[in-house]
């Protein structure tokens, strides 16, 4: 420690460093280790040193404990997570008709996650496709803002056009927009088509939420719809 004098008195810090410093303070008396007592902050009563750092043990093991049970829980919603993917990417594989494609990935969508309402859009289609109701009604102005995502967009209902594409675009109060393209979804590349899913739930899709799930979901729906631009 630090000579002192009357101008310099010996500080906590002083002493929290000395101890810090000197390992062994205790080993040479460790009568003070029974000696001293500090406060409770559970019972508010004088306690021993030995009791007090058993007391930070014990809350330790109980912060790790509700980690772990934390860990376990978010491992367990994913794996649910990944086996609806799985048969939502296996119920895709088995559908014949390019025509009835788009509206398989909504209702697949709807059921598997569980979610209210979904609508699909998709543009620059082969020639046959044209006339279906999934690759008509979409302006320039909706195909540039869903190539100008490179992310999809969770958040609240702001009047975008593509809620107009929902069955009930009243109750659509949050929303994920996620852009089709060739490859990930992070790419320049310019979307071909529009996901949209909706809840009456203003906080199931919420800003800032992670999106690495719906990110997967629209890479496979974009392999899928690839056969029906190259017909």
């Amino acid at each position: 420690m630090k000579p002192t004098d009357a101008m310099n008195p010996i500080t906590e810090d002083d002493i929290a460093n000395y101890l810090a410093n000197t390992p062994d303070f205790f080993a040479r008396h460790s009568e003070l280790l029974a000696a001293v007592h500090l406060t409770s902050p559970h019972s508010h009563r004088a306690v021993s040193l030995q009791e007090r750092q058993a007391e930070m043990l014990r809350e330790k093991i109980k912060a790790l404990e509700h980690r772990l049970m934390d860990m376990v829980r978010h491992g367990n919603e994913n794996v649910i997570i990944a086996d609806r993917l799985q048969r939502w990417a296996r119920n895709l594989l088995q559908v014949r008709s390019g025509r009835s494609l788009p509206a398989t990935i909504a209702s697949e969508i709807e059921n598997q996650f569980m979610v209210p309402q979904v609508a699909i859009k998709v543009w620059d289609v082969d020639s046959r496709y044209g006339q279906e109701a999934f690759a008509e009604g979409v302006t320039e102005d909706a195909k540039s803002f869903a190539s100008s995502l490179t992310q999809p967009y969770c958040g609240v209902n702001s009047g975008f056009e593509a809620v107009n594409w929902l069955a009930d675009s009243a109750t659509a109060l949050s929303l994920a927009l996620i852009p089709l393209r060739d490859g990930a979804v992070n790419t320049a590349e310019p979307a071909f088509g529009m996901l949209v899913l909706a809840s009456p739930d203003p906080q199931r899709f919420q800003s800032g939420m992670g999106t690495d799930f719906l990110e997967r979901i629209a890479e496979l729906a974009s392999a899928a719809l690839s056969r029906l631009r190259h017909d």
